[in-house]
Parts: C-alpha cells; sequence; structure tokens
C-alpha cells in the first residue's frame, strides 16, 4: 500500500485519518480496514472528495488486484469505492468496465457517451449482482425493468471479437449480461451468447481453465433450454472444443437436456445439429465449395470461417466415432453422413461397413462396393475388427483420407494385459516431456491435473471419455523433475453418475485401441527418446532409457509408419539405397551405411553402431504421404535423402560425426 499512501494530501481529516489506519491494519484481507475509510468518503462533499481522487483510485487498484481477498469482499469493496469515485468524476464509475483487464477498456470505448449515463450504469450494476450460474426468477424480472438492449449485446459483442484477458469481477459482470441478453428470443442473440460462450471457455490461464468459467457456464446452462436449432448446434460445437474437464461435462449434460426436450436419443444432438451453411449435397454453394480437407471461397468477399470451424469440428467428430460400435439404419445414415453438405464431404473418403441383418458385415466406401438399402444397418470400419490381409487391401487401394482410418494404429489386447486384469504396463515406465506432453493430452481431449511443486502435485492422472461417454480410460503419470514418468492404463464402464473399474477383458475393442492409440501418441512425440540432441549432455540419470527405448522393439504407431515407409520407398530416387529392416530404415550413403530408428527416428552409423546426431529442420519433405499426422515419418525420409547424399553433405556439425 506504499504507492498510494504516499499520495495522501497533508491536510488533517478523519479521511486520512481513517486511510492511514487501514494502511496499518495487521490483517487487510477480510475486507474489514478499508471499511471505515470508504464510509467517511461516502459522506463528504464532492468539493472536498477531489483532494482524494488520486489517492482513492489507488485504494481501489489496490483491492482488486488482492488476490488474497475473498471475491464477495472484494466486489462489494470495489463497487462502493467505485461510487465514490463518480461522484468526482462523473460518468461510468470506474470499477465497471475498469482497466484492469483488456476487455474492459474496450468496452468503454465501444459504448462511447453512453458510458455515463444512468441506464447504462443501472444495467451494468445489476448484471454484477447475479452470483449463481442460473438466477431466480426474481432476478429476471429485476433484470427485465433495467436491461438496455443495445448496451447489453455491444458489451458482449466486444468480449467476444476482441477480449484476450477477464478480471475475476468482469466474468460475474458478463454472466448477468448473458441472462439479460437471454431475454430475447432472437437468432441474433442465440449467435452471439454462442460466440460468447466459446471465447470464454477458451483457456486464458495454466492449463486448460476457461478464460472466463462464470460467463461459459452461464451461457451453456441458457443454451440447454433455448427453443431454436441454433442452441443445440452451438452446444454440439462447444462439446468438441471446449478443453476444460468441468465446463466439457456441463456442456455434455446441457446437450443431452436439449436433444431430450426434443425428442432426440442420446448421441444424436451431435449429428442433428450440423450447420449446413446454405451448401448443397457436394458441398458446394454459389460463394463457397468444399474441396478435400478445406473450404475455399468462389466470390471475391466470401467468407469461409464458419465453413472451416465446421468440417474441423466434423473431422473430429466423426474419428471419435471410431471408438463407438454405433450402427445407423440406411436412411438415417445417407441422410445424416452421405447427403449432408458439409460431413458428406468427410465420410464419402471413409470406409463403412453395412449389414442387412446385423451380424455379417460388409466393408467397402460410398458408391464403391457398399451394399444398402431399406433394412440395412451401418457402422464405420475399423481396422482393429478386420485381419491384416483386409487390412493390407484397403491400404493399397485408398488415398489420402480425412484421418487415418486404413492406416490406423491398432492395439489388441495382449496376453499380459489379460493377466494383469484391470491395467496396462504396455506404456509405462517412459521418460516424457512433460509440458509437452500435458499440451498434447489436452489437444487430444484428456484432462489432467498438472503437475507441479505443491501438494499432490508429484501424481497426475489423465483421463477421456470415449464411446458417447460410455468408458473412460485413465493414464496415470508422476513427476520426474521436468519431466514425467508414465505409469499404468486403466479403464471404467459408466454405471449411472459414476464410474465402475472393469477389466481390461471387458473393455471393446475399440475402446481399448482408441485410447492406447493416443497414450503411444503421447510416448512417441515427447518421450526423451526422440531428442537428437540427448547424447550431449553426457551422466544423465535418464541416459540408459533414451538409449534404450531410442533403439528398441517399435510401437504400433512405428509399426504403421513401417507399412507406409514400404508403400512411398519405391517411389524415391534414392529406393536403390535404402532397405527397411525390422526396426530401422537402411541408407547406404557414400562415406557410410546408416540406419534411422522407425521409432525415434535417431540414427546409428555401422558398423559400430555410432550414434549420429542429426537436428532436423522445420522444411517437411515434399514426398506424398498417405497421412500427414506423422512428423515423425517425414523427419525419417528427410534423414534418409540427406544420408543417401551424405558427399553432398556441407553442415560442419554433421561432417565432423561422419567417418573421413
Amino acid at each position: 500500500m506504499d504507492r498510494w499512501l504516499s499520495l495522501l494530501p497533508s491536510t488533517a481529516g478523519d479521511l486520512p485519518w481513517a486511510l492511514r489506519r487501514a494502511y496499518d491494519h495487521p490483517t487487510p484481507y477480510d475486507g474489514d480496514c478499508y471499511e471505515l475509510a470508504v464510509n467517511i468518503a461516502a459522506q463528504l462533499p464532492v468539493d472536498e472528495l477531489r483532494s482524494y481522487q488520486a489517492v482513492l483510485t489507488a485504494v481501489l487498484a489496490e483491492i482488486s488486484d488482492d488476490p488474497d481477498m475473498p471475491g464477495a469482499v472484494r466486489r462489494g469493496l470495489t463497487e462502493r469505492y467505485g461510487r465514490v469515485l463518480a461522484r468526482v468524476t462523473g460518468g461510468l464509475p470506474p470499477h465497471l468496465l475498469s482497466d484492469r483487464d483488456s476487455f474492459g477498456p474496450a468496452a468503454r470505448v465501444r459504448l462511447g457517451d453512453r458510458a455515463g449515463e444512468p441506464a447504462t450504469i443501472a444495467a451494468l450494476e445489476f448484471a454484477s449482482t447475479l452470483t449463481k450460474p442460473v438466477p431466480t426468477q426474481r432476478w429476471l424480472r429485476q433484470a427485465a425493468a433495467v436491461t438496455v438492449p443495445e448496451v447489453v449485446t455491444d458489451v458482449l459483442a466486444v468480449f467476444a471479437f476482441t477480449a484476450e484477458t477477464v478480471h475475476d469481477d468482469h466474468d460475474q459482470m458478463l454472466r448477468g449480461l448473458c441472462w439479460m441478453a437471454s431475454l430475447d428470443a432472437s437468432d441474433d442473440t442465440t449467435e452471439l451468447l454462442a460466440e460468447v460462450a466459446e471465447v470464454a471457455g477458451e483457456p486464458g490461464g495454466r492449463g486448460a481453465f476457461p478464460r472466463a468459467f462464470r460467463t461459459a457456464a452461464a451461457v451453456v446452462e441458457i443454451l440447454a433450454d433455448r427453443p431454436g436449432s441454433g442452441p443445440p448446434r452451438a452446444l454440439a460445437w462447444l462439446s468438441v472444443a471446449v478443453r476444460s474437464k468441468p465446463l466439457r461435462l456441463r456442456v455434455r449434460a446441457a446437450l443431452d437436456r436439449a436433444g431430450a426436450a426434443r425428442g432426440w436419443a442420446p448421441g444424436e444432438a451431435e449429428e442433428l445439429t450440423v450447420e449446413r451453411h446454405g451448401l448443397d449435397e457436394h458441398g458446394r454453394s454459389e460463394t463457397v465449395e468444399i474441396v478435400g480437407d478445406k473450404a475455399r471461397a468462389l466470390a471475391p468477399g466470401a467468407s469461409v470461417r464458419e465453413v472451416t470451424k465446421t468440417l474441423a469440428a466434423e473431422r473430429v467428430r466423426l474419428e471419435g466415432l471410431l471408438a463407438h460400435d454405433r450402427t445407423w439404419a440406411w436412411e438415417t445414415w445417407q441422410d445424416r453422413y452421405l447427403r449432408h453438405p458439409v460431413t458428406g464431404t468427410i465420410a464419402r473418403r471413409l470406409l463403412w461397413q453395412s449389414s442387412a441383418d446385423g451380424h455379417e458385415w460388409v466393408t467397402g466406401r460410398p458408391g464403391d462396393g457398399l451394399p444398402g438399402g431399406p433394412g440395412f444397418v451401418v457402422r464405420l470400419w475399423h481396422p482393429v475388427e478386420a485381419d491384416v490381409a483386409e487390412v493390407t487391401r484397403w491400404r493399397d487401394q485408398l488415398g489420402r483420407q480425412p484421418f487415418k482410418q486404413a492406416f490406423r494404429e491398432v492395439y489388441r489386447l495382449t496376453p499380459a494385459e489379460e493377466q494383469a486384469g484391470t491395467y496396462s504396463n504396455r506404456f509405462a515406465g517412459h521418460i516424457l516431456r512433460y509440458r509437452q506432453a500435458y499440451a498434447l493430452m489436452r489437444v487430444r481431449g484428456w484432462s489432467a491435473p498438472f503437475l507441479g511443486l505443491w501438494d499432490g502435485g508429484d501424481h497426475s492422472e489423465a483421463t477421456k471419455e470415449l464411446a458417447a461417454g460410455t468408458w473412460q480410460a485413465t493414464f496415470h503419470h508422476t513427476r520426474a523433475d521436468e519431466y514425467c514418468s508414465t505409469d499404468q492404463v486403466r479403464f471404467a464402464r459408466r454405471e449411472g453418475r459414476r464410474w465402475a473399474p472393469a477389466p481390461l477383458a471387458e473393455v471393446p475393442p475399440r475402446v481399448l485401441s482408441e485410447a492406447m492409440r493416443d497414450v503411444d501418441l503421447f510416448v512417441g512425440v515427447t518421450s526423451i527418446a526422440a531428442d537428437d540432441t540427448w547424447s550431449d549432455r553426457g551422466e544423465h540419470p535418464f541416459g540408459a532409457y533414451w538409449s534404450r527405448a531410442g533403439f528398441g522393439a517399435l510401437t504400433a504407431g512405428a509399426e504403421v509408419r513401417r507399412d507406409a515407409l514400404s508403400r512411398v520407398l519405391p517411389r524415391l530416387a534414392v529406393a536403390d539405397r535404402c532397405e527397411l529392416t525390422d526396426r530401422f530404415l537402411r541408407v547406404r550413403g557414400t562415406r557410410a551405411t546408416y540406419k534411422i530408428h522407425l521409432g525415434s527416428a535417431n540414427i546409428l552409423i555401422e558398423p559400430a553402431d555410432t550414434y549420429l546426431c542429426i537436428v532436423p529442420t522445420t522444411r517437411k519433405t515434399r514426398v506424398t504421404l498417405p497421412f500427414d499426422d506423422d512428423e515423425r515419418l517425414s523427419v525419417i525420409l528427410s534423414k534418409a535423402l540427406l544420408l543417401a547424399a551424405d558427399d553432398k553433405i556441407t553442415d560442419p556439425d554433421i561432417l565432423r560425426q561422419l567417418p573421413h
């Protein structure tokens, strides 16, 4: 408080004394020390208050930034100090739309002269009084009396389109403004609320905690009971976009509630609410068309942003269906998937299975060998339920797909796992770069407490729900300095509102395979075994692990990479210099023969198996690959092309490692 104490005027009086008393208070976090000063200030005439404006402003800032003061106490004090200052400055009280974040000043600019109008002040102050996600009927009746629609929508629009950081007090105000906006049932307001929810749910701090949790939770509740097709569509988008586990659970519950009110079965809401954007069944309109994995404009000024967002969400949703053995009636599948202007551009490039009796299944692509008609049922094909010959045949026939399907990694139950019963140690004992692993878990839809130097921060359990929320996978990991050590993977099935641990033998093959695929991805991408520079560290506690994992047996992901390489290599100019072995790609150069590990991409020089460090560049290989989500495959090919022409290498760091 030294910053504002020095600003006190030298004249005697009750207010300076009260402010000094607050400064000297030994335990100010209950807020009592600030009460006397604001009470005195509220009774002083405006002329006498003007000389205290600077110090009162500093006190307000001190209170607003106090992390230890309870939120309710802080908000009450900032409101009272703000009203006192408003008597001096006129216009909008400084505690409303304050400069504690980027949102407040931007909203003030948007409101302009309206910011100081009594109706605006009354609306913003009333919005800040909502302390719960769902208001009472009395609160809503009072809101109807004080709401200024254009002010509410303008402030929410500023948040939706410009906000980067949000102060805790603004989060509460925005929650109230959202409920005030909900009094208008128009589609425009629904769209605005959906934009607010998306921004509010974005990560705003460490990990994936939402930028404005109160605001996001309020909009989710509003959308759940709001009429029309827009609200469930917005909830469906949030269900795949939100990373916060508590918020995602709210979204799922709200989506189920919205679906039940419309007579939809569980899981139908997501596919029934996919936006069509005015496109025909071929994914085209006069201004926009979908080509492959992208949307592009056909007319000057046409926007593809919304189409691109829907396309990305549908790609994620359909990939998630691989973990769910769900079936559709033929007519329903045709309407919701093949003929949908957005979903169809993805679905038509995937493999499906159809059956007339639900037992004998025939695999094929829509319009190419897939039988069907009234009475048939359809499901999405997964390689875990196919034999090696069938998978190989489809890999030979298919080109690039929207996501890995034919080339998808497969993880079946092993005898060791069956014997263990309720846990798998398949990926235990790896050392991962923790922050990178944590970020990747979030991207893949896993929720996990962050590891750190605090009580309980040594162990974490990452969880992910699969098969429309009927199964849950848990990936255990522990802190190891700035790294983390991997442990067991366990599964549980939903029984009402609780999760019941399940033996691995009872986990559906699709669920097991998809969960293990994610964990293999975490290990394969973030393990220190893939760090080309690790050998430069000399003696290190994890050195033995790096040597063992960096050149060891291949995982399922690396096996798929090996299969892809077997198809790509014959097309390369250096094919006669390359050979695939069980774990390596051998490359014969002019100076030496090299072995590139298919898992880590680490390199050994024959015959002594001397380690060769080549740090990959960000430049990607120009070879056309069957899929583009495996950066390691591109790295291996780039290294192979470089080493096959090792007589042309000029990099001194590489040359000093090569034999003369």
